[in-house]
């Protein structure tokens, strides 16, 4: 494989990683309605957040920067 043709598929799969990162973090996130503390007081929302998606999108925020990192490296480099 050439060095060009290298860096553009690494280029392209840390895209595709950030993207599925981003994914993740949205996918993760939930809205649910938490009861009141008093009598009388209306009810409230939060957001809860489903941790084995939080995981995902750490590991492919890391794979998408070491990706970018090493193809831009390389760009330079030649």
């Amino acid at each position: 494989m050439s060095q060009r043709r290298r860096v553009a598929v690494e280029l392209v799969l840390a895209v595709v990683a950030a993207a599925g990162a981003v994914w993740s973090w949205f996918a993760a996130q939930s809205v649910v309605t938490v009861a009141p503390v008093l009598e009388g007081e209306p009810q409230t929302t939060s957001v809860a957040y489903y941790p084995p998606l939080l995981v995902l999108m750490l590991l492919l925020a890391t794979v998408a920067g070491v990706l970018a990192i090493d193809g831009v490296a390389r760009l330079r480099r030649r």
